[in-house]
């Protein structure tokens, strides 16, 4: 445990960032899971309106640095392929 009042203060601002990033990458996983089901229906209306929310989710994620720009250009790429096959 912490005994400097600096380290004591970190490690509180840990513990807030790290419920933030457990929700951003909730939401990004939850709307990728849709994603990939909508596509595996082959429901193209759905599967369209779920990629613009992953891209939206994806950005967010990037621009507080919780996942690469790589990572997501990466994912999106991947996933606006299998979309342009049902399509």
């Amino acid at each position: 445990m912490a005994n400097h009042q600096s380290a004591k203060k970190r490690s509180r601002q840990t513990i807030k960032k790290k419920m933030v990033n457990r929700i951003i990458m909730s939401k990004y996983k939850t709307i990728s899971n849709q994603l990939l089901s909508n596509i595996d229906q082959k429901n193209v209306s759905s599967a369209t309106n779920s990629f613009k929310l992953l891209n939206s989710a994806l950005s967010k994620a990037v621009k507080k640095g919780i996942i690469s720009q790589g990572h997501a250009s990466r994912k999106l790429s991947s996933l606006s392929n299998q979309l342009k096959k049902i399509i």
